[in-house]
């Protein structure tokens, strides 16, 4: 690809994806002026939200929300700039009533995510929400209908999508690098924490557990599911898988071309290693299978590896991808750039690199004043998630699924068919269909 055109690449994308979607996303009032936002659950990677907001003159936060005291105070404290401290409130509606927020950062656990999403979409702001944008396939699609309907930018935070060297990567692998690439293997592996097993108890007094849980079956609270571990229970989080994984995932997915849901998974996995309370596996193997558009009996495939119980790297990173070309083979690390390969294992580029979390910030600014599709949009993020449910179903099941990707619907199976969507308690955060 000629070098004028690459660095057209960068520049368009960088920006945020220079075609308009076809929802037509308004264009925010006042465009050049300050964009007032909230953060709601602003501990965690909500923190690290807080203090790359607090870097950026044309941003304020306005509000914070958290249902626990202690870390809404310190919240407070750290995204309190230019003397002017935010407003600390415990429930988000309190966020979405004011009308001088125009976006809202949404890093609450996954069981909120796309309640939380829904409700502020309707309240007319934008929305950036941690990945995995979801807590399952259902409320995906839910959260991509309300945010075409409300004409709002709806931001999921895989960060590396507006990282210069994954871009910069992806623009080769796009442009037949390494051939055709019809497989990717991506691993996950990392030591974990044994969280123990407890019995059920009382919440802590600064904790309001009863607004913790929001729509989600009211499970008894254990001291080892929060902070934090909530994650690996079925009711709030999506294992490992959503958690670190769906990084690498959606840079996989990204970098092996494919824009549609998978048609087949099978998966095997379990708890191997650890003897707590955690629900989701801390072992699997999952494969994914796409048939090829207009090349009828050709498919892709996608390979994910986890194990949380190792320190150990594999191609010397962490987390990654290997992207199989019929000319050649990429190793990308998401913290750590990339090498590619060309016949004969002869390395023939690298590129340094990290997931950039303030050119993402940018990137979800510069789409609600400009209208253009950001560069994890929902969309995108809803896909990359439902890669995480169809593979947390497929391991619990432990067999072949067939998947519709257009109805969005397991066929032919009536224990997982229900798991692509939840119950909910009555609750007034509960998504409703309109």
């Amino acid at each position: 690809m000629a070098a004028t055109n690459r660095r057209s690449f960068l520049k368009k994308t960088a920006a945020g994806v220079a075609t308009l979607s076809a929802a037509s996303y308004a264009r925010a009032d006042g465009a050049n002026e300050r964009i007032v936002v909230g953060v709601i659950g602003p501990g965690g990677m909500g923190s690290s939200h807080i203090r790359t907001l607090v870097t950026q003159r044309d941003v304020q936060i306005a509000h914070v929300c958290d249902v626990d005291r202690n870390r809404l105070a310190a919240a407070v404290k750290n995204a309190t700039a230019n003397g002017r401290e935010p407003a600390a409130v415990g429930d988000l509606r309190r966020v979405l009533d004011q009308r001088e927020i125009d976006a809202v950062f949404i890093a609450t656990p996954d069981h909120w995510h796309a309640p939380a999403t829904i409700l502020a979409l309707a309240a007319d702001k934008h929305v950036y929400v941690e990945k995995p944008c979801s807590h399952n396939i259902r409320e995906g699609r839910l959260m991509i209908d309300a945010a075409r309907r409300a004409r709002k930018i709806c931001q999921v935070g895989t960060q590396t999508r507006s990282s210069e060297h994954a871009l910069t990567a992806m623009e080769l692998l796009r442009g037949g690098a390494i051939g055709e690439i019809l497989a990717v293997r991506v691993w996950n592996s990392q030591l974990r924490r044994n969280i123990g097993k407890v019995q059920p108890s009382d919440p802590p007094a600064t904790l309001d557990y009863d607004t913790w849980l929001g729509p989600a079956p009211r499970v008894p609270y254990r001291s080892n599911m929060l902070p934090g571990s909530w994650r690996w229970f079925y009711a709030f989080g999506t294992g490992d898988m959503g958690n670190d994984g769906v990084h690498d995932l959606d840079i996989g997915r990204w970098g092996l071309g494919v824009d549609t849901h998978p048609s087949t998974i099978t998966a095997l996995g379990g708890k191997y290693f650890f003897d707590d309370d955690q629900e989701f596996p801390d072992t699997q193997t999952v494969v994914f299978e796409w048939p090829i558009a207009g090349k009828i009996g050709k498919k892709k495939q996608l390979i994910f590896e986890q194990r949380i119980w190792t320190p150990y790297k594999m191609e010397s990173y962490e987390n990654g991808d290997a992207f199989y070309g019929t000319n050649g083979m990429m190793i990308f690390g998401k913290e750590a750039g990339w090498r590619m390969y060309g016949p004969r294992n002869k390395e023939i580029r690298t590129g340094a690199g990290r997931p950039n979390l303030l050119a993402h910030h940018r990137n979800f600014f510069e789409c609600i004043r400009t209208s253009r599709t950001p560069a994890g949009d929902i969309e995108i993020g809803h896909l990359s998630a439902s890669l995480c449910h169809l593979g947390n179903i497929a391991t619990r099941v432990r067999r072949v699924l067939h998947f519709d990707p257009k109805t969005e619907e397991i066929q032919n199976d009536k224990e997982a068919s229900p798991m692509v969507r939840r119950q909910y308690r009555e609750h007034w955060g509960t998504p409703r269909v309109s």
